[in-house]
């Protein structure tokens, strides 16, 4: 059973449902529009309070990349290359030594969202790892449906492995993490370079996951009225996202894929009051079958989008805590001592 909301998230959740109009009530032409009015919120003021102050330490800087087309299995390469932006995040004092990476994916349902929403956990992540962070702002719908935001998340994951000199990071310490739209693409990510051959990801970070397109789960049913994200919300979404494409594609449902990403370490974290709980645990059971080592925490007090949301929902810091700790462990070179108790 869900542990009881905190006060403070209660208060947001009537407030976020006054103001926002539900994505299933919104047009296609109405879209771009709240995306710029989404970002100009999140950076006011009252945006900080609810979305948290990033962390003062932490460098960042934008680059623009041209990525060339790529052949992925069952997906159509990109006619042209397609310009990309990367937000990077680095910690004050670098260091000598190569750091750790963490290739961030940002949620929205491939329909919103930037990199700059995660300001608060890729600051802090940066600085308290320490890592560097690369979050890339990978094309949404409905302008660029699937697999737009699939090409472009590989694309992003391939040239920060291939340019880690240059970034100053190393190479075989790289993590794929994203929430709810950005864990479907961190997931689908991982379970490619696996495929692919390489080069693999030293741990995958899923934070809320939509991993299922078709089957209602369910915490879809309990949840169909929570706070955020409703089971009306989740269908929009998949929706402009798919555009009519199969929901079963292993590169848009992973969950019905090779679950190849059980080769690599995975943190699924879930929270209790969303409609997409039973999507992270469905997959940590699919990765544990497959023999995957997988760290499944149950924020039962929160709701969906609540590592987005560290002023209004205190499990935020604990579960950034997690990551920040699991980043840690599968990063740690192999040669370097364990501590002693």
């Amino acid at each position: 059973m869900p542990a009881p909301l905190p006060l403070r998230t209660r208060v947001f959740a009537v407030i976020e449902r006054l103001v926002n109009t539900p994505i299933d009530e919104a047009s296609r032409e109405e879209i771009p529009v709240r995306r710029t009015k989404r970002a100009a919120l999140l950076a006011s003021p009252v945006g900080r309070l609810v979305a948290g102050t990033p962390h003062p330490d932490a460098q960042v800087t934008d680059r623009l990349i041209e990525t060339e087309p790529v052949a992925l299995d069952g997906l159509t390469p990109e006619a042209d290359p397609v310009t990309l932006r990367l937000r990077i995040y680095t910690p004050p004092s670098p260091g000598p030594e190569p750091l750790p990476v963490v290739v961030l994916y940002h949620g929205g349902g491939w329909v919103l969202g930037d990199p700059e929403q995660d300001e608060w956990l890729a600051t802090h992540l940066a600085v308290l790892t320490p890592c560097v962070v690369v979050s890339v702002a990978y094309r949404l719908a409905p302008e660029y449906p699937y697999p737009a935001a699939v090409l472009d998340a590989w694309a992003g994951f391939r040239w920060v492995s291939e340019h880690a000199d240059e970034l100053g990071i190393d190479a075989s310490a790289v993590v794929v993490a994203g929430d709810s739209a950005g864990g479907n693409l961190a997931a689908v990510v991982a379970a490619l370079a696996v495929e692919e051959g390489g080069p693999r990801p030293a741990g995958q970070v899923l934070v809320y996951p939509a991993v299922e397109m078709e089957a209602v789960l369910p915490s879809e049913i309990e949840f169909a009225e929570a706070p955020v994200l409703t089971s009306r919300g989740m269908r929009a979404f998949v929706r402009l996202y798919l555009d009519g494409a199969d929901p079963y594609a292993p590169t848009a449902a992973p969950l019905h894929g090779s679950l190849a990403g059980a080769e690599v370490p995975s943190l699924i974290q879930i929270a209790g009051h969303d409609p997409l709980r039973d999507n992270g645990s469905a997959y940590a059971e699919a990765l544990e079958g497959k023999g995957g080592d997988v760290t499944l925490t149950d924020y039962s007090d929160a709701v969906h989008g609540f590592l987005s949301l560290p002023g209004v929902s205190p499990p935020a810091a604990r579960a950034r805590d997690e990551i920040v700790a699991f980043v840690q462990h599968v990063t740690r070179s192999s040669d370097e001592p364990a501590e002693e108790a």
